[in-house]
């Protein structure tokens, strides 16, 4: 279970194709992670598998690879990385699984005053359980909907703290992006699905 609370920016160090999978080795200032722990990587719960040198490695396998972006980050990407909750952590963002439901694309950039906005054309099943002001995580980012410009777009408000200590200041018109929609919200659309009060789309 993370936050998205996003507490170190990490580098894509190393890459192979490994058993129809994927290994990435990611560079990390974390001194003591421990084999078999969960790091969240751009919001993909990921296992180390292997760490030291200041890097840990983990494999990705191909249902992981169907669902997220990862078959395109090469060498010498930033990635945004949070250890898992510990009890007695203070929650500071949402809930976040570690879970990609899909992949979103920016379809629009602009600045607002301080802040910046960004479009995400995003998936149904996305879609579905984003309302205004509820919480989305964007490439492992605890953030609010900012708006609901129109069907199969939500907007993000991004303030500078998280555009100078996260990846999302790199995002451009085009890029793709991992998207964990809220938990609850996930919860009681399954629950109102299965009682035939909520199309299966």
């Amino acid at each position: 279970m993370f936050t998205g609370i996003v507490t170190a920016v990490g580098r894509v160090a190393r890459r192979a194709s490994v058993d129809g999978g994927l290994e990435l080795a990611i560079e990390t200032p974390y001194p003591d992670l421990g084999s078999g722990e969960s790091v969240a990587v751009d919001g993909a719960c990921l296992t180390v598998q292997q760490r030291g040198g200041g890097e840990f490695t983990a494999h990705i396998i191909r249902t992981s690879l169907d669902r997220t972006n990862f078959a395109t980050y090469n060498v010498g990407r930033r990635v945004n990385l949070e250890r898992a909750l510990q009890v007695g952590d203070r929650l500071g963002g949402h809930l976040v699984q570690g879970h990609v439901d899909g992949v979103g694309t920016v379809e629009r950039v602009a600045e607002l005053d301080d802040a910046r906005l960004l479009d995400l054309r995003v998936p149904p099943e996305v879609a579905r359980v984003s309302v205004p002001l509820g919480s989305i995580t964007v490439d492992g980012v605890s953030l609010t909907v900012n708006a609901i410009p129109a069907p199969g777009v939500i907007q993000i408000s991004l303030i500078p703290f998280t555009l100078q200590h996260t990846t999302l200041a790199e995002r451009r018109l085009g890029d793709r992006v991992h998207l964990e929609a809220d938990t609850i919200g996930k919860y009681v659309a399954e629950l109102l699905r299965a009682r035939g009060d909520l199309g299966a789309s």
